[in-house]
């Protein structure tokens, strides 16, 4: 199968936290046409072996490139970028482009002047140690702290935002000394996005806070602008929305983390 310009734009997630992911893309691209994939039946993938996730994310890919027939594929989980990449990448060479989460955010510290990045995710993400190895590869120099904050994206799932419970895990991670005299903070959880005004307010002065769903939209139109895929053509595309396992919950959070209504339908993959 050879892309061409009227494909979709996959994007999957281990649930539904991407979506924030696939807002920033509507909003950057609003003529492309998304399908979304969220496992929420294995969520979260913070929690499972990167076996497991590799699994999963090839499963997933797999229904994205050949059931759904998309363009581009992104992987809208720091989690799932760090352990299954590579492996996406080798199983869709020269097939259609994949974009993960963390190299554009990467790209990004390592051409920025800031003197000490901290870093927050789910302990998967910080225990792969990619953040870490990526940014001193290329920019030895970089002062950094790296911060597994696990209850954050459960906290979000379960709505949990804006009132005392959220300002209290969010104050209590955030008071890890080995976050002291940091002057930019990675969000990097495709969930994080939602509690991002919280956590600006608890910095005072304000220090740069870093949206990862923001940067890979912009990275995601640089790339299907060079690999002539971007869609110019002005239309009102029709998104796709699919889950592995369909809850009540996952439903009603729709709208806080796309921004909009939609609607979730369930798909079973065989994983």
């Amino acid at each position: 199968m050879h892309p061409n310009i009227d494909m979709p734009i996959g994007i999957f997630d281990s649930g539904i936290g991407g979506l924030t992911v696939a807002n920033a893309i509507s909003h950057l691209l609003p003529n492309e046409k998304l399908v979304y994939f969220g496992d929420t039946a294995h969520f979260p993938y913070g929690e499972k072996s990167q076996e497991s996730i590799r699994k999963y994310a090839i499963e997933i890919s797999d229904f994205l490139y050949h059931d759904k027939k998309c363009k581009a594929i992104v992987i809208a989980c720091n989690t799932a970028s760090a352990a299954a990449y590579q492996e996406l990448k080798e199983a869709f060479n020269q097939k259609i482009p994949i974009i993960n989460v963390i190299d554009p955010m990467v790209e990004l510290l390592v051409n920025s002047n800031f003197s000490k990045i901290g870093i927050i995710a789910t302990r998967g993400t910080i225990s792969s140690g990619v953040y870490q190895e990526k940014i001193t590869r290329r920019k030895k120099e970089q002062h950094f702290a790296a911060l597994a904050t696990p209850l954050l994206a459960s906290m979000i799932e379960e709505h949990f935002l804006n009132n005392q419970i959220s300002h209290a895990i969010i104050q209590n991670y955030l008071e890890d000394p080995i976050l002291n005299q940091i002057d930019a903070l990675v969000l990097a959880c495709t969930h994080y996005p939602l509690i991002e005004k919280e956590i600006a307010t608890f910095y005072n002065p304000p220090i740069t806070i870093l949206n990862s769903a923001r940067v890979v939209a912009d990275k995601l139109a640089l790339i299907l602008e060079k690999e002539q895929l971007k869609q110019n053509k002005i239309n009102n595309p029709t998104h796709e929305f699919f889950v592995s396992e369909l809850t009540q919950n996952f439903n009603d959070s729709t709208q806080i983390f796309f921004g909009k209504q939609i609607e979730l339908k369930e798909i079973k993959l065989n994983y």
